[in-house]
């Protein structure tokens, strides 16, 4: 069986602290689920204070395109610069 694993970007924000890491888990919650709790097991995760958001207990999570796409370019007074991709 070949699994289409896809890396993800997480967000936590908890009782005045926050962090941000990857994990590689398939497109589905349950498997991003147990990326991000092994993750927390592991205890590599670095929390940073984050008072300002003391009320906001959330977790937020987004695909990380590696950017394998070439640059889109266009000449502007004669240098080639990059546009919206």
């Amino acid at each position: 069986m070949v699994r289409n694993m896809r890396k993800f970007l997480v967000k936590i924000w908890a009782y005045d602290h926050a962090a941000s890491f990857e994990v590689e888990a398939e497109d589905n919650a349950e498997s991003i689920e147990k990326s991000i709790l092994d993750k927390i097991g592991e205890k590599s995760i670095v929390w940073e204070y984050a008072g300002m958001f003391s009320s906001t207990n959330r977790i937020t999570y987004e695909e990380v395109i590696d950017g394998t796409r070439p640059v889109q370019t266009k000449k502007v007074l004669g240098v080639e610069v990059a546009t919206g991709v």
